[in-house]
């Protein structure tokens, strides 16, 4: 008899410690809003939340690389939009040399600054940002992941921008078209100015083609990051709603437990106040 009742006790303080846990469990859903800490808490729903988990880990680097693409596409855009500017003012410069009332100190001054603007270019195709990645790429486009199965070019190469200029029929690179007219302009002869205005001219026209190119890029990139700030919302709400605390089950719970503990606590106090010969009644 004494035994048996030894075993009901024994369950009874293994019960009150389990319902004094559920209201510390509760007790911490309640402050943090979180209801599953663990598996066994609500198994389905802990696979489940898992699984946006890993989807939301790899959402996350997509979203970095999108990040990263577009501060690069940026860039190039930007330094296109440069060069662009300077081969217009290459063009004017070109125009006004082609005025005979310039005298030596006028060519001079638009070599110099034609010097200047090749210099200038030349510095914005090979840029590059404080952890050495480069303005454009080199040789090929590299490719980055942004979404499952899809991985974009997110900037042109240097070779792109700068080689292969239809001039009359004849490829040259934007260097050789900006030396061209600068020796064009040293040897003062007009019809070689106007053949190195020609280059320029064509030159431009294909950094605008380049920057069409790059505007194209970097729209893919922001289509593509909002899809992914989209999906991102989509599995925090999902996820949100199995991990996150309902308010009002939770502490209607919890209140309960606590009554049933305290009455439990109180009849465990009265017979622990009993001694063996009660217990043996």
């Amino acid at each position: 008899m004494v035994g048996i009742t030894n075993k009901i006790l024994l369950a009874e303080i293994r019960r009150q410690q389990k319902l004094s846990q559920d209201i510390v469990d509760g007790q911490t859903a309640i402050s943090t809003g979180v209801t599953l800490n663990k598996p066994s808490d609500n198994a389905l729903a802990w696979v489940q939340v898992s699984d946006i988990g890993r989807q939301q880990a790899q959402q996350a680097a997509w979203q970095s690389n999108i990040s990263t693409g577009t501060a690069r596409a940026n860039t190039a855009e930007a330094n296109l939009g440069e060069m662009n500017s300077l081969l217009t003012r290459a063009q004017e410069l070109m125009t006004r040399a082609r005025n005979g009332s310039l005298n030596a100190t006028d060519k001079t001054a638009i070599v110099q600054e034609m010097t200047t603007i090749r210099s200038t270019i030349d510095s914005l195709l090979n840029q590059k940002d404080y952890s050495g990645v480069p303005a454009f790429d080199d040789g090929q486009s590299v490719l980055v992941p942004v979404s499952r199965g899809l991985n974009l070019a997110v900037v042109g190469t240097r070779q792109e921008v700068s080689e292969g200029i239809d001039v009359n029929g004849t490829p040259m690179t934007l260097d050789a078209i900006l030396d061209q007219s600068i020796t064009a302009l040293q040897s003062g002869t007009d019809s070689d100015v106007a053949a190195g205005l020609d280059a320029i001219k064509a030159a431009q026209n294909h950094v605008v083609l380049e920057q069409t190119k790059q505007g194209v890029r970097s729209d893919r990139l922001d289509v593509i990051g909002t899809r992914l700030t989209n999906v991102d919302l989509d599995l925090k709400e999902r996820r949100s709603g199995l991990e996150s605390t309902d308010l009002q089950d939770v502490i209607s719970s919890v209140s309960a437990k606590l009554l049933q503990l305290e009455a439990a606590q109180s009849a465990f106090a009265r017979i622990n106040q009993q001694n063996l010969f009660d217990l043996l009644k």
